[in-house]
Formats: structure tokens, C-alpha cells, sequence
């Protein structure tokens, strides 16, 4: 699949002008739809489907797939009726109607007759229905690391990286398609969160126990949660109050001296009322540099975390309330650093940080009565943001401090209906963003310091917003989204959207998507990580807001491998900027200078990646991917050159076993690197700037490595006991800290990380559930 970045625009309107010759040449005589366990809503695969033709005879016959979906031929004569049949399940006959092209959803009740029967079905990580290109890692999957925070929870998926951001602060970054998480729009239970201040150290805000699954969207998604998604969105759906364990326990150690602990409650109050209570503490006391630089290889560091969510559901009513807390300190640097030492960052070399976080989520849905594709909705959400930083810069001039104050306010109203019949439904709606910004990045004394290093920001954004979807029921999906905001600082944004999903036949799907998205940026906290140097911060004195197009698609096969279910996943997928905000550490090594994208000038992200998930024996699970990047930007005005520290290519593999009843689970994670490109030190008497002309040949490039985890987890009735290793060939980056035997000079660099920096890594932990 092939796009030519500079006509994107031209592109998205093509697809649009051709939807309605896809939509009259795909109308076909099948009826679709899923057959699921009436108690568990696990889909049922090799469940029989077959019509009930007049006398009582069969018709034509099919048997579903692995993630219980069938297509099945309507008969040359005349019916209305299926029979859908499961071993171990009573029989049901389902009246088809004769008007439209309906989507059938059968439950099937199981036969008591037969006896206790357990039915274990793992569905495709990769949705089958998802108009979108979406993954969802399942809460067993997330079991198959630590997984002890977010960050962590992507560690045996393809679609996300995770890298450590500078080797002071322990702060985790993902990337998708290439960009920065701050391109991809964090949802909390499909309401943006963690947004503006909070991105430096997001990753850690959200305990691994406390998720139930991710889903990972890749390109632009839906307009119905806003403008801000460029490359993609990652949903993290918490756990629910009448879903959930009665009771979840789970406690962490590893060899450095961190422990992690977790509670999960659990009560239904009434039939109609249920809460779930999230606790989290996790700690780090011990001083550990296992490189022998003088430096902690993880900073010190304490947060607790608690989460309260409460539901209420009767009849087409549903209502949802959640409140949360979290106070996190770190303090890293050097191991003699002591924070209440007499002039203690300028006596050694330190940082911390201090963080205090409040926040409240609020869902109310209505759902017609008889009428279940038409509901009212109102999303809200609020959150209070605060942290002081404080980083050793120069002896002379002092620490350099960064703190910073955020509060938002969302609001959604959504209204979904159909249009004559379920092919044409629809779902438009309201919203509304506040965002009030306070930011100081200050070197020296109060006194002193201008009145440009405060960053002063709020704004106000109203919006109006419509979806319509197209869906034949047989084998093609198109969805159409377009909203409009009024933006207080920068007029009116227009983002259109635009998803297509085609079924070439029953086990074949492509997918398109196009679209643009708009952010505005936050230059110190999307950057915080080179705080951690000796660089100056140059910010342009007028940024403007980020705007892009993201187009592409993927193409994506279920077959049976050795008699099992297996899926072949391909995508491709091309970002275009309009404005950026460039970070430029090529031009001159003593500053990062974060100004807006030249005009006339370039910057791209091209994503490729190809995913095989298999399960080629009873037990044994396999994912193998290979993803291909190209980021570039135009730096110093004229030089197109790769975004530091991102690798080119990067090879991923993750084998899994289970024995029967998963008595014994076993995990290998392969992640192979690529050359990534680095940016030039600061000038510390050697060296200068890249020079002009030069091109990538200039540019000096990290070595290729691979990291290796295993985990092997025992279940018992209630209680699972489980140990791992990570980055078992105990491989690092040779001295993570540039010139760390001299950290106030002008070649201190401790953002340049671009590998392990401790080392091999144990640990050990338990679950003890009570259902």
C-alpha cells in the first residue's frame, strides 16, 4: 500500500466520493452476524448455523469461527428461520427479518443435561467487527509481564513502544506509528484523561491490576472524543463495579528494592447498584547504581493512588461516578544527593519531583426502550493537576525548577439513532473543553527571573460534532465523522474523519482510514526529559497549534494454522504535519530549540508493521511482528534529517504456554532494535552542531540489541504465584549519563538514553482473588 504524502487532503476526499460506488457494488445475499454463551458473552466457535426451509428440511449449513461469527448464503427458497446449535448447548431457533440486512446476535443457554461444561475460548487479539485497526490486550494478557503500571502493560504487544525517557527521572514515553504518546489520545472508560501536564510521568499513574484491557487504536479514530487524536488511541477500560472480582490482592517485589501493592473491591450494593474501590502503593527506598556511574540507576520514589467507582443500572438507565486521588515524590540523581543537605543542588547533583493529582469521572447513558440502537448520553469528566520539579543545573546560577498547575473540565453530550433502519445510524452531539495552564521553568533566584518563563494559558473550547455510519450487514462498514470547535485562542478548527472497512470475504478484511488532527502543545512537559541536561530551553515566541493528516490502512487474514485459529495482520500508515512543534537538538547542542515546523518545510512519520498470532499447538500462543518507521523533521531550516533516538526497524516476538486449567503459564518476550539516530552532546569543548549539508552522514547512530523477559506464573483456586526476569542477557547502554563524573558541566546529557540502563532485573509476585 502506497501514499504520497504531499496529496493526503486530495486522498481523504477520494475515499469519500467513492464510498457510494463500494456501498452499491458490495450488496450481497448472506445474512451475518455472532453466536455468544448466554451466561458468559464468550463467543462460541464451531457453532452450527444452518436455515429452516418450509417442511421442516435443512438449507444451506456453516459453522462459526474462532471469534464466533458466521456468514451464511440465503436459500433459493423462500425462509426466515436459522437453527443455531453448540455442543453442550440447548438449540435455538432465530426468526431473520425479511426487510433490511440485520446483524444477528444469538446466545445459546447451556444444556444442563450434559453435565458441568467449561468452554475456554480466546478470541483475535485483533477485532474482527472494528471498523478502526483495534487491538485489545485482555486482562490475561496484561498478566503476562509485571505489569505494574501502564507503561508496563505493553510490553508483550507489537503496536506500542515503551522507552525510558532520561536516566534520572524513571520517567516511561510510548510511541505509536512512530510519534510520541502525546500524539495519541489517552482515554480512561472512553473519556480523554492524563492529558497536558500529567504526559512526562503519565505511564505510572495507572496501576497494571486496576485494568481490565487496552484497547489500541492505530490512525484517526472517532470525532466523537475530540480533535487531539493524530496517530491513534489507546483506551484503558478500568475495572467495573458489577464485573469485577469481590476481591483482588496483588503484591510485587523486585531486586531493586521496589515493592508494589494492590487492592481491589468489589461489593454489589443492590441488583441495581455496585462500586469498585482501586488502591495502589508502590515504593522504592533502596540507592542502587549497579553501572558504577554515581548516579541512581531509579530514582527514589513513593506514590499512593486510589480510585472509587460507583455504578448504577436499571432497565435503559446507566450511571457512573468516579473520583480519584494520587501524591507521588521522586527524587533521583546522584546517590549522594540528599534533598535536605544545606545547598543541596549545587553540593551534588539531584532532582525532584512532587505530585498531586485529583480527579472525577461521570457516564449517564439512556437507552430507548425497544429500541436498543437509540441512547442519550452525557460525558464529564474534571481533574486538578499540580507538581513542583527542581533540577541541579550550574553551581553559579543555581537548580533550574519547573512547576506547573492544570485544570480541566470536559463535557460530551451524545445522541445516537439510526436512520430508517440499522444500515444508516448516526450519532451526533455537543462538548465542551477547559484547560487552565500555569507553568514556571525558572534558573536562579525568584527575583530574577523574566516574565517570559511564565507560561500563562487557558483555554475554551465549544464543539459540535456528527458520525454517520454505513453498514450492509454483509461486508463493508464506512464511517464519516466531522465536528467543528471554536478554539478562544485560535478560531475555528474543522476535523474531518473517515473509516472504511471492506470484508473481501468471510476471513478477509481491509481497512482505510484518513483524517486530520489538531493539538496544541505543551513545549516544557512534552520535553521534560531535557530538563535532565545541561541544555538551555530556546522556546519561539509564537508557537502555534499542531495540525496533521494521518492516512493509511491494513489488511488483515484469519486462517487456520495446524487446525487452529490464527491471524496475519499487515498495516501501513503515513502522518503529514502541517505545523509542528520541533524539538531541534541538531543545529546547537547547548539548546533544544522547540519552535514551530518552517513553513515550506517538512515533517513525516511513515509506520509499517507486519503481525502473525497464532496458536499452532493445544496451549502454545505465538505473536511475531516486524514494524519499519521513518520519522523525519526539517531542523535548522533546511536539513531533513530522523528523529533522535527512534529506531528504524524493530523485530518483536512473545511465546506463551499454558497447561490444562492454566495451572502453569510460561511467557518468552523477544524485542529486537534497530540504529537509532543521536543528537549531538552539549558543547563541552569537543564537537559542535550537525553540519549543514551533511545530511544522515553525519549523524552518529546507537547500536542494535535486543532485550529478552520471561515470566512463569503458578494458579491455584484462589491464589497466583509468579516470578520473572527481565532483560535477561543483563545487556546496557555504556554510560547512559554523558559525563557523569561531571554533572555541572556544559556536557552533562542524561536524556540521551537509548537502552537499559540497570541491568538484569527479578522479581516476584502474587494474586489472590476471591470471585
Amino acid at each position: 500500500m502506497r501514499f504520497i504524502s504531499g496529496n493526503s487532503p486530495r486522498l481523504f476526499l477520494l475515499l469519500l466520493g467513492g464510498l457510494p460506488l463500494l456501498a452499491r457494488a458490495q450488496s450481497g445475499a448472506a445474512t451475518r452476524g455472532e453466536v455468544h454463551d448466554a451466561g458468559s458473552a464468550t463467543p462460541l466457535p464451531g457453532a452450527v448455523v444452518r436455515w429452516l426451509l418450509p417442511g421442516g428440511t435443512s438449507g444451506p449449513t456453516t459453522t462459526t469461527t474462532g471469534a464466533g461469527t458466521f456468514v451464511l448464503p440465503f436459500p433459493a427458497q423462500a425462509s426466515h428461520r436459522l437453527i443455531v446449535s453448540a455442543l453442550g448447548y440447548t438449540a435455538d431457533t432465530v426468526a431473520v427479518p425479511t426487510s433490511g440486512t440485520p446483524y444477528l446476535r444469538v446466545r445459546l443457554k447451556g444444556n444442563a443435561s450434559l453435565g458441568e461444561v467449561t468452554v475456554t475460548v480466546r478470541p483475535p487479539a485483533y477485532s474482527a467487527r472494528s471498523v478502526t485497526n483495534m487491538q485489545t490486550l485482555s486482562a490475561r494478557d496484561l498478566t503476562k509481564s509485571a505489569c505494574c503500571n501502564l507503561a508496563e502493560s505493553f510490553e508483550t504487544n507489537a503496536a506500542v513502544e515503551v522507552s525510558t525517557a532520561d536516566a534520572v527521572s524513571g520517567a516511561k514515553q510510548i510511541q505509536l506509528l512512530g510519534l510520541d504518546g502525546a500524539y495519541s489520545l489517552l482515554t480512561i472508560d472512553n473519556q480523554p484523561a492524563l492529558r497536558g501536564l500529567s504526559a512526562p510521568y503519565r505511564l505510572g499513574y495507572l496501576a497494571g491490576p486496576w485494568i481490565e484491557s487496552i484497547d489500541i487504536i492505530k490512525g484517526t479514530g472517532s470525532v466523537v472524543n475530540g480533535y487531539e487524536g493524530i496517530s491513534g488511541q489507546v483506551n484503558v477500560q478500568l475495572k467495573e463495579p458489577d464485573k469485577t472480582d469481590q476481591l483482588l490482592l496483588n503484591a510485587y517485589a523486585n531486586d531493586l528494592g521496589k515493592f508494589d501493592l494492590n487492592a481491589i473491591s468489589s461489593v454489589r450494593l443492590t441488583p441495581k447498584w455496585s462500586n469498585v474501590l482501586l488502591l495502589h502503593n508502590d515504593h522504592l527506598g533502596n540507592r542502587v547504581d549497579r553501572n558504577g556511574d554515581g548516579f541512581l540507576d531509579l530514582p527514589l520514589a513513593t506514590q499512593f493512588n486510589g480510585y472509587d467507582k460507583v455504578k448504577y443500572k436499571s432497565g435503559g438507565l446507566v450511571a457512573e461516578l468516579g473520583v480519584g486521588a494520587l501524591h507521588e515524590t521522586r527524587q533521583g540523581g546522584q546517590v549522594g544527593f540528599r534533598e535536605d543537605a544545606p545547598d543541596a543542588y549545587r553540593a551534588a547533583y539531584g532532582t525532584t519531583q512532587t505530585t498531586t493529582r485529583y480527579t472525577a469521572q461521570a457516564r449517564t447513558s439512556y437507552t430507548w426502550p425497544g429500541r436498543p440502537f437509540q441512547s442519550l448520553g452525557l460525558l464529564a469528566n474534571g481533574t486538578s493537576h499540580d507538581f513542583a520539579s527542581t533540577y541541579s543545573f550550574q553551581q553559579a546560577a543555581g537548580p533550574r525548577q519547573y512547576d506547573g498547575h492544570q485544570n480541566t473540565g470536559q463535557a460530551t453530550l451524545l445522541f445516537q439513532s439510526v436512520i430508517g433502519n440499522t444500515m444508516h445510524t448516526y450519532r451526533a452531539g455537543l462538548s465542551f473543553l477547559y484547560d487552565d495552564y500555569r507553568e514556571r521553568l525558572s534558573i536562579g533566584a525568584p527575583e530574577v527571573v523574566a516574565a517570559r518563563q511564565d507560561r500563562l494559558r487557558t483555554e475554551r473550547v465549544p464543539g459540535a460534532f456528527a458520525e454517520y455510519t454505513y453498514n450492509n450487514a454483509h461486508n463493508l462498514t464506512a464511517v464519516l465523522g466531522l465536528r467543528t470547535d471554536h478554539h478562544n485562542l485560535y478560531g475555528w478548527q474543522i476535523t474531518p474523519r473517515f473509516n472504511l472497512k471492506y470484508d473481501v470475504a468471510p476471513a478477509t478484511s481491509l481497512r482505510l482510514s484518513g483524517g486530520s488532527g489538531f493539538r496544541v502543545p505543551n513545549p516544557i512537559a512534552d520535553n521534560a526529559s531535557l530538563l535532565a541536561s545541561a541544555r538551555g530551553f530556546y522556546i519561539g515566541p509564537n508557537i502555534r497549534p499542531e495540525k496533521a493528516w494521518n492516512v493509511g490502512g491494513s489488511f488483515t487474514q484469519y486462517f487456520q494454522l495446524l487446525g487452529r485459529q490464527a491471524t496475519f495482520v499487515a498495516d501501513y500508515y503515513s502522518t503529514i504535519f502541517q505545523n509542528q512543534l520541533v524539538a531541534d537538538m541538531y543545529t546547537t547542542p547547548e539548546f533544544v530549540i522547540l519552535d514551530n515546523l518552517e513553513p515550506g518545510t517538512r515533517s513525516f512519520a511513515r509506520s509499517f508493521q507486519a503481525e502473525v498470532q497464532a496458536e499452532p499447538a493445544k496451549g502454545l500462543q505465538v505473536k511475531a511482528a516486524y514494524k519499519w518507521l521513518d520519522v523525519q523533521s526539517t531542523y535548522g531550516g533546511n536539513q531533513l534529517l530522523p528523529k533522535p533516538l527512534t529506531p528504524q526497524n524493530r523485530g518483536f516476538l512473545n511465546l506463551g504456554y499454558a497447561t490444562a486449567f492454566d495451572k502453569w503459564r510460561g511467557d518468552l518476550t523477544v524485542q529486537w532494535f534497530g540504529e537509532r539516530p543521536l543528537a549531538h552532546l552539549p558543547a563541552d569543548g569537543v564537537g559542535g552542531g550537525h553540519q549543514h549539508g551533511t545530511g544522515t552522514a553525519g549523524l552518529e547512530y546507537a547500536p542494535r540489541y535486543a532485550l529478552l523477559n520471561a515470566q512463569i506464573t503458578r494458579a491455584f483456586k484462589r491464589l497466583e504465584v509468579y516470578a520473572g526476569v527481565e532483560n535477561l542477557t543483563n545487556y546496557r547502554q555504556p554510560d547512559p549519563i554523558q559525563n557523569a563524573a561531571t554533572p555541572f558541566s556544559a556536557g552533562f546529557d542524561a536524556a540521551m538514553v537509548w537502552g537499559p540502563v540497570y541491568g538484569r532485573l527479578t522479581y516476584a509476585g502474587l494474586r489472590y482473588r476471591i470471585e
